[in-house]
């Protein structure tokens, strides 16, 4: 199968960094290699530019729970997502954009819900140890939100209108214009919706005084409606053909409400509850390109501002916030990275980071900093790459980190591909690493429950498996099982305590262990384009460390809200402009307390969920149309990712878009 791309930049070093990033000129590929010393040992997840098509009106949350084999955990529909990768917690996962880190400082994770798939042009997922190429501390893995550049691009204006149920209303707007010299992305985006969906509210019933049978009733989730809107805004400069300047502004404001539990019971005038989160990040970089080397430089800043307000009703006097928290972080962002290619076998890299950090965090109610604190980190990381006569490739990392006051014993690396047969891409993968991840501020600050004694988190990790590609005329197919087994030490996790609060603990040890397998099919016949992406994965992620409270009966038990299998499939296919695709996904149940009972109050069942999508691309001069009709939880699932927090039934969603290419 022959397939048209455009080489805009690339890790391979096999015809010199200056050529292969730069000089290229669109190419034909016959197949893309997957033997190739620079992911040697590493597992990685390259999301399919059909998958961000399908999904450009989704969160990033969205994307992630459907299309691989990070587990996201919703609070509801626009509400509050955080991933649980390869069965460990939300913190160990590093989100990196264009670069740079931007998990919270204060809280040391990220919530996928406010990343409008819109904005992202390429996403790459390493699983495991395989983070420790980005940052340390992803001890289930890191996921890249990457831009790029086309420079052939003159003049492209896109514009797509969304309606769906719940009153929801999605506008984007984009326009690319520039040469081969200077290039200019705008991008403009607004999501709201009142999200009041219906729900048979099971947690709460009614006696039938005739059959004696509990009655649920059908409940609507209120205070739940979301506004979103931001831009951002990309400049690429290539003055000369081995230079390339680079600027990314990035701005969002998002207002929530968030929704009470469905077990709530009591007056409807109870209390209103509202986040505002205000994103600001710019990143600049220059990269050279020399025959044999790359030099890349990196500033980048980050303000956050994430305001929750909670409301109390009183009777003859109305609403009243009883809770108004305020918290402001500020980063600076700043790397080095330098790579050599010494001939086609042998490659050295060294990247130097080092990053500040500034937060505060207070209750106006009381007119009280919670905590104020500062933090200086740096990071140094050198990498060495080898290939071996065709049939083995070798991947070194060393990573050296300082947090604040507190380092790091060196973070080694050590990956290897080994191909069965020589110029068939059929290969055995395996790596050990370490890692660690140091306590977040809050873990350490928060007031109340901080807990400055917290020791870091330390990782050990290693995989083995096998990846393989066929590539014909007529179908490409690509796959990969892997076993995975991660042991973390110090897991830090929070706790309820005797003096009415929360506090963040050391439990000794968590194992984690199992399997994921994917396998991507593509391919052309009688005109007619299919796609089908296929994943699974076995998660064991248990408790081994010593009881914390009285009565604690986690020993050897799964963790809270970890499945223990999950799947999904991505089937889509074209015809002449008309387009047709399914979304499936499977999880098996979650338990949502540490002991592992069986309660009904205290697991989540199983549930499938089954998503279809249809269009027409049409062609009227010079516009393009494209109109995509979308149907959610098709068999009018049931379910909740979240104890307490119900996800819609079936709902809608009519998109159209209008472009107008190349102008």
């Amino acid at each position: 199968m022959r397939s048209t791309i455009l080489l805009v930049s690339t890790t391979s070093f096999s015809q010199g960094i200056k050529d292969s990033v730069i000089l290229l000129k669109q190419v034909d590929v016959i197949a893309q290699k997957i033997f190739l010393k620079e992911t040697a040992g590493m597992s990685e997840t390259k999301i399919d530019s059909t998958i961000l098509s399908d999904k450009i009106n989704l969160s990033l949350s969205d994307l992630l729970s459907e299309n691989s084999s990070v587990y996201i955990k919703n609070h509801g529909r626009g509400a509050l997502s955080t991933a649980s990768f390869r069965g460990t917690a939300a913190s160990h996962t590093q989100v990196t954009w264009n670069g740079i880190n931007i998990n919270s400082p204060m809280t040391g994770m990220i919530d996928f819900a406010l990343i409008p798939i819109y904005i992202v042009d390429d996403l790459n997922i390493k699983h495991g140890s395989a983070s420790i190429a980005d940052n340390s501390g992803g001890l289930g893995g890191s996921i890249n939100i990457a831009n790029s550049v086309n420079w052939d691009n003159k003049l492209n204006i896109k514009a797509i209108q969304g309606i769906g149920s719940y009153s929801t209303y999605d506008e984007f707007i984009s326009m690319f214009i520039g040469n081969k010299v200077i290039q200019s992305k705008t991008r403009v985006y607004h999501n709201y919706s009142k999200n009041d969906y219906t729900f048979i509210n099971r947690l709460i019933g009614d006696i039938d005084v005739e059959t004696g049978k509990i009655v649920n009733p059908l409940d609507t989730n209120k205070y739940a409606d979301y506004k979103r809107y931001g831009f951002l805004q990309e400049i690429y400069w290539r003055p000369h053909n081995n230079n390339i300047f680079s600027m990314k502004w990035w701005l969002q404001k998002v207002d929530r409400s968030v929704p009470r539990v469905t077990s709530y019971e009591g007056d409807q005038n109870a209390n209103i509850n509202k986040q505002y989160d205000t994103d600001n990040k710019i990143v600049t970089d220059w990269n050279r390109y020399g025959s044999n080397s790359k030099l890349t430089i990196r500033s980048a800043f980050t303000n956050k501002l994430l305001d929750y307000i909670s409301w109390y009703y009183i009777d003859g006097v109305g609403y009243e916030p009883d809770v108004y928290s305020e918290s402001k972080q500020n980063s600076f962002l700043n790397g080095v990275n330098y790579q050599y290619n010494f001939n086609a076998n042998y490659s050295f890299e060294t990247r130097l980071n080092i990053d500040y950090h500034s937060v505060n965090s207070r209750d106006s109610i009381v007119e009280k900093d919670l905590y104020r604190k500062e933090r200086l980190d740096f990071s140094l990381l050198v990498t060495w790459k080898a290939s071996f006569f065709d049939r083995i490739n070798m991947n070194v990392m060393l990573r050296q980190d300082l947090m604040g006051t507190q380092h790091s014993p060196i973070i080694p690396f050590l990956g290897f591909d080994f191909r069965f047969i020589k110029d068939i891409d059929w290969i055995l993968k395996a790596n050990i690493a370490r890692n660690y991840r140091h306590p977040s501020l809050n873990d350490l600050y928060w007031r109340p429950g901080g807990n400055p004694l917290l020791k870091p988190e330390k990782g050990t990790s290693a995989e083995l498996g096998t990846e393989y590609k066929i590539d014909t005329k007529f179908i490409e197919i690509k796959g990969s099982t892997l076993f995975f087994r991660n042991e973390v030490d110090n897991w830090i996790t929070w706790l309820p305590t005797v003096k009415g609060y929360w506090q963040p603990f050391n439990i000794d040890k968590v194992l984690s262990k199992g399997i994921e397998s994917n396998l991507h099919t593509s391919g052309e016949v009688r005109n007619f384009n299919y796609k089908l992406l296929c994943s699974y994965s076995y998660t064991s992620s248990v408790n081994y460390g010593e009881p914390q409270i009285w009565g604690d009966e986690s020993y050897k038990k799964q963790l809270p809200f970890i499945p223990l299998h999950s799947g999904n499939i991505f089937a889509g296919i074209s015809y002449f402009g008309f387009k047709f695709s399914w979304q499936f996904n499977a999880f098996s149940e979650r338990f949502t307390t540490t002991a592992g009972n069986l309660s009904k109050r205290e697991w989540i069942y199983p549930y499938y969920m089954n998503d279809i999508s249809f269009g027409k691309e049409l062609k009227m001069k010079h516009i393009y149309f494209d109109f995509t009709l979308k149907i959610y939880n098709l068999f009018d699932e049931t379910y909740h990712t979240i104890l307490y927090r119900p996800m819609p039934k079936r709902n809608y969603y009519f998109m159209i878009t209008m472009s107008f290419p190349n102008l």
